[in-house]
């Protein structure tokens, strides 16, 4: 049934939610590029300080995401996520104006802030407008931005950096958020009942629906209980650890391959390309697949496994064989991204809507910890090391404990 309750929902809110997610993606990945592409030379940059760059992002990311997202569950996600839109397309473009080293970790930081509570208010935006048999599609369309971005943002970033230089491509990436900003706040509303296009019965069907899955719940008291419970305490520190594989591999990515024979930045910028492309690829099958079945461990914990099996080979073979250790991150690319749509519809399947977001919140904001450190860990071991074997093997370990940890944490599913 829930299906058929007004279709006009999917192609007016998804593809907006899309861009917007894509433009926060693009203006944190797009750092990779610049530290390949001149930056780290321009602003004598360390490969340590290098790292602290990169991480700093997670840091601000983590620190503000709760109450944020607290403010659009409790206030208005459409009002917090236009003034991101603002906050974070205004730091993208000064980015590229920077020339003290210090000035560019506040700017970082302040990145992360403004981006901080955009993923988790829009899942939250999303379990308001559609059901659980929808969900996992819904929020793999969103997070679809992450890994599209980067595989068009690869090929664009490569030739920006390559004809114009890694301040030109700051600038000239940061300036669509603020002009979405306000297609953004033209667009949508908060909630179905606000909704001018949906008819007075597609909203009391659509309120129904969800009543009746929330029905189906076990209450929860408030968000302090939510937090102490043993499931939501697991899947913080399963989601953490996955995103040290997940991270460490988005930023360092073009840095990894830029090392290769007879490289440059515009070959770099299309192999980097291609693991999203697989990315795209098994996130759709995934979701469709978790939704069509309400399956959600068993789309989340096989994926983890295998990303943790092909960074672990490519840790055995070493440097000297370059296109095979390629392909296997290809595939790991692939396996790390395509869990996301049924992870966070299991969140919203296991907890009432009266802590859920707060839930989210909390366990994103574990995860940019982890990102943190996979984004500091990874390229402070490439540095040290003059090599990834030790980064891979890094990646390898994170992505297996993440695995492990799905059983218990969502032992209660399927």
């Amino acid at each position: 049934m829930a299906n058929t309750i007004a279709p006009k929902r999917w192609y007016r809110l998804i593809p907006i939610a899309f861009i917007t997610y894509s433009l926060a993606y693009l203006d944190r990945a797009n750092f990779g590029f610049a530290a390949a592409g001149g930056m780290a030379r321009d602003l004598n940059i360390t490969p340590s300080v290098s790292s602290l760059l990169a991480s700093l992002f997670f840091l601000g990311y983590f620190f503000f995401q709760i109450p944020g997202t607290l403010y659009a569950s409790r206030k208005s996600a459409k009002k917090l996520i236009f003034w991101s839109l603002l906050a974070w397309g205004i730091l993208a473009m000064a980015t590229g104006w920077v020339h003290n080293i210090y000035l560019m970790m506040c700017i970082r930081f302040g990145l992360g802030v403004a981006e901080s509570a955009v993923m988790p208010s829009m899942l939250l935006f999303l379990s308001r407008w559609f059901t659980r048999n929808e969900r996992s599609r819904a929020n793999t369309f969103l997070i679809l931005g992450n890994p599209v971005t980067i595989l068009w943002m690869s090929v664009l970033s490569g030739y920006l950096v390559h004809l114009e230089g890694w301040r030109q491509m700051f600038i000239l990436e940061g300036l669509p958020a603020l002009i979405w900003a306000f297609c953004w706040w033209k667009l949508v509303e908060d909630t179905p009942e606000q909704a001018g296009w949906l008819t007075h019965s597609q909203k009391n069907a659509l309120e129904e629906a969800l009543k009746l899955e929330q029905r189906s719940l076990a209450p929860v008291k408030n968000i302090r209980e939510a937090f102490r419970m043993r499931k939501v305490i697991l899947l913080c520190i399963m989601y953490a650890l996955w995103s040290i594989g997940v991270y460490g591999f988005v930023l360092w990515l073009p840095s990894i391959l830029e090392k290769a024979p007879h490289m440059n930045l515009v070959k770099t910028g299309w192999l980097s390309a291609v693991p999203y492309l697989a990315a795209v690829l098994a996130m759709y099958g995934a979701s469709h697949f978790s939704d069509k079945t309400l399956h959600r461990k068993k789309y989340i914990w096989p994926f983890l496994l295998l990303g943790a099996i092909s960074f672990y080979i490519s840790y055995l073979l070493g440097q000297g064989h370059f296109w095979v250790s390629y392909s296997l991150l290809v595939v790991a690319g692939g396996a790390m991204y395509a869990p996301y749509g049924p992870f966070f519809a299991a969140i919203t399947d296991i907890l009432p809507r009266n802590v859920s977001a707060g839930a989210i919140a909390l366990i994103n904001s574990l995860g940019a910890l982890g990102s943190f450190a996979g984004a500091y860990l990874v390229g402070f071991l490439n540095g040290i090391t003059g090599g990834f074997a030790a980064s891979y093997l890094l990646m390898a370990v994170s992505l297996l404990l993440a695995a492990l940890l799905t059983l218990p944490a969502l032992k209660s599913t399927s």
